[in-house]
């Protein structure tokens, strides 16, 4: 169910977007039309966040940063304001139950037979590529056993490049897979749904999974990481490197 705020932000902001990046979604009548589901999705841009929910016609929560809700000022509001109306869920990523607090968190939604959504990577690819997924969407997916649906992103990154908060007149499109069952994939492939075993191979077929349907590039590799090292040193870590022009 959409909350009026949620529904006002895509008659807000919808229209101009629409026009603007022309986005376009396909494989949207994969997501059941009620019932519990986790949405996957790689992280191009902040403006993810706006274009998916604009596509979606189901209301999607997604957890966020605390940041988000904490920062001070008019900014600090605004911001607060928008991700509070939008049902987004405030997390402490630092914390030491994390972990815990994302499942919790998860499992509520699920429970109401919402859409919980998720930004497997953690973070904004670097440079367009799919990176290693954290291990919380698979936790959620075998605690819960809520159908998972991959949602890959293009041309958000070129819409809104890191660094910039206004979008370019770039074309978008999502891209949605069929429903994966969590504990059936974990059972054919020789795992029990409750063992930690399954976490990592579940979680590295998702992202394999994300980078065949988006037509990116796959990196074994931590974004976070990757980030970092290129912060400090400029140059990626070794193995890394972008091996040329991505794939559309």
């Amino acid at each position: 169910m959409q909350n009026k705020w949620y529904s006002f932000f895509k008659a807000i902001f919808g229209p101009p977007l629409r026009v603007y990046n022309r986005p376009t979604i396909e494989g949207a009548e994969h997501v059941p039309e009620e019932g519990p589901v986790i949405l996957v999705s790689n992280h191009q841009a902040v403006m993810d966040s706006f274009y998916l929910p604009l596509m979606m016609p189901r209301q999607i929560q997604f957890p966020a940063k605390k940041e988000y809700f904490t920062t001070p000022g008019l900014k600090g509001r605004v911001q607060k304001f928008f991700f509070t109306s939008v049902g987004q869920i405030p997390m402490d990523r630092t914390s030491k139950d994390a972990g815990q607090a994302l499942l919790d968190a998860a499992s509520g939604v699920l429970d109401n037979g919402d859409v919980f959504g998720i930004y497997p990577e953690g973070t904004r690819s670097p440079d367009g590529r799919i990176y290693k997924g954290r291990t919380g969407v698979a936790r959620v997916a075998m605690a819960t056993g809520a159908p998972v649906v991959l949602t890959a992103m293009i041309g958000t990154r070129d819409a809104n490049p890191i660094g910039t908060s206004i979008p370019r007149p770039a074309k978008v499109r999502i891209k949605i897979s069929e429903p994966i069952d969590p504990h059936e994939w974990a059972r054919e492939n020789g795992y029990d749904p409750e063992s930690r075993e399954v976490i990592r191979p579940f979680t590295d077929y998702v992202m394999h999974e994300l980078s065949g349907l988006s037509g990116y590039p796959y990196v074994d590799a931590y974004a976070s990481e990757v980030k970092k090292t290129l912060e400090e040193t400029g140059e990626y870590p070794e193995g890394t490197e972008p091996g040329g022009a991505l794939e559309r």
